[in-house]
């Protein structure tokens, strides 16, 4: 394989060169083992809960270093072993010599056929070519944003910013204070995106469509000099990874905005401390200097909502306990707020403070939490 470069100053084209190295010497070495009359075989990270750690220092979900074995010639292994290699064409044929990104529904139905001489299809359902692909991200030590492929992109944003996006040969210069009411669209590529003129103080990240909505119509973002982003629910990868540059690169705070419930809590530790499922992700997508701003349970009785709360299910229960477990939430700051909705047992939407009025969040709930640094880390 390839040895790791330092890829910061290089080009797109050049980063895409050095992926068709990658892929390249990943299919030699399988030749030089059939040449051999080995067994060829890749070398695939192992990606679940057991090879998963939380790095305390880094703040992040990192993936530890087990690595299995997957051989062409082992019946548990060859379906997998010809998709992985399916998709590693398809990223050098016909993405990266073209210089064009695809969908993942795109590869999905690109290498969907059946077998000659067989009834056998080579992929049967996207979530196995889905499967492939981060198979093939990891044993490249890459991401899938390099091998040119990319999710639906999800997300919006608007504030005092304005970026450069380089799509080929062309450059755009986007103003995000010109986006009017549906603010602008995150790309699920962001590697080619480049901050200018940033007059931004921090960014808030609002779990939710209406939030952003409430807050790009009440001109939050222009009163105070930050930027907006909703994540439209789970953050998508483009969000997470745009977020976390902007973390390293404008040295700007990260403030989250959920529901006060398990699953709101979940999403804000993803954007964070990165996730189990794409632990071999984190150091890229994690934002370790973001810090939770609401809603929390103890927000409930601090701000009067007890009138406008929804009654926690079993499912939310359980969830908040298997979190209280986990190495990332155990501060004593979040052990006490999961024990107060365990004790409990109350929801409540960022729309309940609506129930004061239509702008409390904007001009009452927001300045008062980030002026008194009401965070929870």
């Amino acid at each position: 394989m390839a040895a790791k470069k330092n890829e910061k100053d290089l080009t797109q084209k050049e980063k895409a060169a050095l992926i068709d190295i990658k892929i390249d010497e990943l299919g030699q070495e399988l030749v030089k083992e059939i040449e051999a009359g080995q067994n060829p075989h890749l070398d695939i990270p192992i990606r679940g809960s057991g090879n998963v750690f939380y790095d305390e220092k880094a703040k992040q979900i990192m993936l530890g270093d087990k690595i299995a074995k997957r051989y062409l010639f082992n019946v548990a292994h060859s379906r997998r072993f010809m998709q992985t290699l399916l998709v590693a064409s398809y990223v050098k044929k016909d993405l990266l010599a073209n210089n064009l990104t695809a969908t993942l529904r795109d590869l999905y139905y690109a290498k969907k056929h059946t077998i000659a001489g067989t009834k056998e299809d080579t992929i049967d359902e996207q979530k196995e070519s889905d499967g492939a692909i981060v198979d093939l991200e990891v044993s490249l030590e890459t991401f899938r944003e390099r091998l040119h492929l990319r999710a639906e992109p999800k997300g919006r944003m608007a504030g005092t910013l304005k970026v450069k996006d380089r799509v080929r040969d062309k450059v755009d210069t986007i103003d995000l204070e010109r986006m009017g009411s549906g603010g602008w669209a995150v790309p699920s590529i962001v590697e080619q995106i480049e901050f200018v003129d940033s007059e931004i103080e921090y960014v808030l990240v609002a779990e939710k469509n209406a939030i952003f909505d409430r807050l790009n119509e009440d001109d939050y973002w222009k009163k105070n000099k930050c930027l907006l982003m909703t994540t439209a629910g789970q953050a998508a990868r483009g969000a997470r990874r745009l977020l976390q540059r902007i973390s390293a690169e404008l040295k700007v705070p990260i403030y989250c905005l959920t529901d006060s419930d398990p699953y709101g809590w979940y999403i804000y530790s993803t954007m964070k401390y990165g996730s189990m499922a794409l632990a071999h992700e984190s150091e890229r997508l994690g934002c370790p200097e973001m810090k939770f701003l609401g809603m929390s349970t103890s927000d409930i009785e601090h701000y009067d909502l007890s009138s406008v709360t929804i009654k926690a299910k079993e499912v939310d229960i359980k969830r908040a306990q298997e979190m209280k477990a986990y190495d990332w939430f155990k501060t004593k700051e979040w052990q006490r707020e999961i024990n107060l909705f365990l004790e409990k047992k109350l929801k409540a939407e960022i729309q309940a403070l609506s129930s004061k009025n239509l702008q409390y969040i904007s001009k009452t709930y927001l300045p008062e939490k980030i002026k008194s640094q009401d965070f929870l880390p």
